[in-house]
């Protein structure tokens, strides 16, 4: 069963987003109050996501919004390098990863 981690704000303490969750079957974890350093990945993610795109971009529509988060995701994933992991892309690091036996695979909580 896919997992979604959240903070508690609102959206997320929500009876639709519980009830919608339930009929994905998404299991929701929510991290404990005053303990934004669990999140700390993803919260850099979107400070990254603000400032390399969304700060110089006005949306006209739900798909050009769409399209230009597409082609972030696939530059951010396949060829921006992170200094965390060896100077390698996400997916180049996974790869070499999976290919030398250092990592094996395994389901993947979100």
């Amino acid at each position: 069963m896919p997992v979604i981690r959240s903070d508690n704000s609102p959206q997320f303490i929500s009876n639709v987003f519980e009830e919608a969750c339930e009929e994905l079957k998404i299991e929701h974890e929510r991290i404990p109050p005053k303990t934004l350093n669990m999140n700390a990945h993803i919260e850099s993610f979107h400070r990254l996501l603000e400032y390399d795109r969304l700060s110089s971009c006005e949306f006209e529509t739900y798909a050009e919004a769409y399209e230009t988060m597409d082609k972030y995701m696939r530059w951010y994933n396949n060829e921006r390098i992170h200094s965390s992991i060896h100077y390698l892309s996400p997916a180049e690091f996974h790869r070499e990863h999976v290919k030398n036996g250092l990592m094996p695979t395994k389901s993947i909580r979100v």
